[in-house]
């Protein structure tokens, strides 16, 4: 098997194939680990950490901790991520190599008969090929990227100092993390969403804790307003215009507005891999294309772009190859974490998507303020909401999504992803046990109430 893009989803497919006795060799141009590792979820979380002690530190005297009032040095943070990162890079390669996955670097394009050829002129074959070539962050016109004063995240996610004031173009997840990282180290963060409201896709009462936070931290967001253009000083800064004439002056634009495959180049024309007019890798729910024994996972595809996504679609393919009859990826419940703070977690429907796909419901939500180890650790902002089927009798049925806003959820989602993927029924969820005092026990409790019985609330 040939793979083109070392990413997650390429470098999963090779290590799950590899595991499996596969010969294997991986296309990557630049270094193993992709966006993810290199400019994505690794740095930024890295950077959000920073933020986590530096909010931390600021708070000690709560706890009768007598420390001075932090300042921050985000050359130190940034070092330090660069750490993490060729650490995880460095094991990467290892176990790579361990595997005896066979890795060219160079640029790799798909020609006819299952031929990959890298730009230094060698050609591999491969039974199987699979596309993984990720994806780039899209920019908007008039806001073109020079790492000095427009941003996307790859420029960012590079710097060695933090702006004074910034203009975060883009309210999704990854805008919301960066305003969130900015504002706690001391920048003036203004955030600019186009569409009606921060979090698209998000549950309307996750969304409105994150605004709640973020108009208390200082941060202006804009929600409905498009970006118009901006005009650079001679002496530093732009003035950013946008919605019905109104104009901010700062030091640094963040352009955050989703990415977008890296499917150019990727195929040679004549080999008829269809690619749809967004750039996407157009593949069934087994990640085949219409073309035999060539598959596409990750970014490239039109699927969630997530890198646990990424990882479950590689093991899909490798199943297929096997022969071992893969359960297709169930896009509607896969787990979404956003590291912002107040962090947000999710699998499964919103309430207003349940209501729109004609499904009477049930909710019940329980808020961590009433949560004993939420008190204890000082950061009681947020809730648990949990969605479930409204039944003919009038009693709660399967669980339709969990949907939770605060304290560490990115780390308490596991539960409440296997009851949603398990359409489990409230009763059977109640039977199991939550460790107190523990964040969790706000999820049980949730769910608990639902069966018409609750304990705290």
């Amino acid at each position: 098997m040939v793979v083109i893009g070392g990413g997650p989803g390429g470098y999963a497919a090779a290590l799950y194939g590899a595991a499996a006795g596969l010969n294997i060799a991986v296309v990557e141009k630049e270094k193993v680990g992709g966006t993810c590792l290199h400019r994505g979820c690794i740095p930024a979380t890295e950077f959000l950490e920073t933020a986590h002690v530096f909010r931390t530190v600021a708070g000690a005297k709560e706890f009768g901790v007598l420390a001075e009032q932090p300042s921050i040095d985000f050359s130190v943070s940034q070092a330090r991520k660069q750490k993490v990162v060729d650490q995880l890079w460095k094991g990467l390669q290892g176990l790579m190599k361990q595997r005896k996955i066979t890795t060219f670097i160079g640029t790799g394009t798909l020609a006819a008969g299952n031929v990959v050829k890298v730009d230094d002129g060698t050609e591999l074959h491969g039974s199987h090929v699979v596309l993984a070539s990720g994806s780039v962050p899209r920019t908007l016109p008039g806001f073109e990227p020079d790492g000095k004063l427009v941003f996307t995240s790859d420029e960012f996610l590079m710097l060695e100092r933090l702006p004074a004031s910034a203009v975060v173009i883009g309210g999704g997840a990854i805008g919301c993390e960066f305003a969130s990282t900015m504002s706690d180290l001391g920048t003036q963060v203004t955030v600019l969403e186009a569409l009606p409201k921060l979090l698209p896709g998000c549950d309307k009462d996750v969304v409105d804790v994150v605004a709640r936070s973020f108009k208390k931290r200082g941060i202006d967001v804009h929600a409905g307003v498009a970006v118009n253009g901006h005009t650079p000083h001679d002496d530093g800064g732009t003035t950013v215009t946008f919605g019905e004439g109104e104009q901010i002056t700062v030091d640094a634009v963040v352009v955050s507005v989703g990415r977008r495959p890296l499917s150019e180049g990727l195929v040679d024309p004549g080999v008829g891999v269809t690619i749809d007019e967004r750039g996407s890798v157009t593949v069934d729910e087994l990640m085949h294309t219409n073309v035999e024994g060539i598959y596409a996972v990750g970014d490239l595809v039109a699927t969630p772009q997530l890198a646990h996504v990424g990882f479950a679609e590689a093991i899909v393919v490798i199943k297929d190859i096997l022969g071992e009859d893969p359960v297709p990826v169930d896009y509607g419940r896969v787990p979404w974490c956003i590291y912002c703070y107040p962090e947000v977690a999710f699998a499964g429907m919103s309430e207003e998507a349940a209501k729109d796909a004609g499904i009477e419901v049930m909710t019940s939500k329980h808020r961590f303020i009433g949560d004993g180890r939420a008190l204890i650790i000082g950061e009681t902002e947020g809730l648990v909401k949990v969605i479930a089927e409204k039944l003919p009798d009038g009693k709660a049925g399967r669980l339709l999504g969990v949907h939770m806003v605060g304290p560490w959820v990115t780390e308490q989602l596991g539960e409440a992803y296997l009851a949603v993927n398990w359409e489990a029924l409230p009763e059977e969820v109640g039977y199991f046990i939550q460790p107190h005092p523990t964040l969790s026990e706000t999820f049980g409790e949730a769910v608990l109430a639902l069966t018409g019985r609750g304990l705290h609330g």
